[in-house]
Formats: structure tokens, C-alpha cells, sequence
């Protein structure tokens, strides 16, 4: 598998970041189309309305949070299996729009693809 990595789809992009896929359900704040500098926009991947704002970016959280949107992408197998291919021929960065760099869905996703 080639290299999952994962970045606020605030930071500047770069050639070495392969295909960028931003995973949250809703558009981030303050930043244009442009400017993101997306190759996709996987609302699929992200978690759903109600655990996100369940969750809404609480740290001590982030493990209920995590078990749950793990649960959440098992019913999304056949969009998940599509992200792993990909990461299986190019480098990946998940883009997401926290601020809090350790506890979000990204950090989460990346672990799941990469022990599929």
C-alpha cells in the first residue's frame, strides 16, 4: 500500500500530497473549492450527522467516538473497499476541517484502512 496521510484541508497543498479526498459531511468553513485543491469529496466516509455532533470534538470522547464511526464504516464497505484500492496504487491524504489534530475522523479512518 502506498502512503495514507492525513491534513487539515486548510494547509497549503502540495504535489506530494496524491489524491486528496476531504471526508467531512459538511463543507469547511472560510475556504473555496479552489482553494482546497480537491481530487474528491467523500461525504460517504464521513461520520454521520448525529455522532458528529454527538461527539463535537470533545477529547475525552474520542474513543466512543472512534468505536462508533468504526461501526458506521462497516455499512460502508463498498465506498471504503474504493478508498483502499486507491491508497493500494497512489498516495492518500484525508483532508478534514478540525482544528484539533489527533482527535477527528481522519485519524480514525486512517488506521482503518491501513489494517484492512
Amino acid at each position: 500500500m502506498k502512503t495514507i496521510q492525513i491534513k487539515r484541508v486548510y494547509d497549503a497543498s502540495s504535489k506530494s500530497d496524491g489524491y486528496r479526498v476531504l471526508v467531512d459531511r459538511i463543507w469547511p468553513r472560510g475556504i473555496s473549492k479552489e482553494e482546497a485543491n480537491l481530487d474528491e469529496w467523500n461525504k460517504d466516509l464521513a461520520p454521520s450527522t448525529e455522532l458528529r455532533k454527538w461527539f463535537d470534538h470533545d477529547p475525552e470522547k474520542f474513543d466512543d467516538f472512534s468505536n462508533k464511526y468504526k461501526k458506521e464504516l462497516k455499512d460502508r464497505a463498498d465506498v471504503l473497499k474504493q478508498l483502499f484500492q486507491r491508497a493500494r496504487d497512489q498516495k492518500v491524504t484525508l483532508l478534514y476541517g478540525a482544528k484539533d489534530t489527533e482527535h477527528n475522523q481522519a485519524v480514525v479512518l486512517k488506521k482503518v484502512l491501513e489494517n484492512m
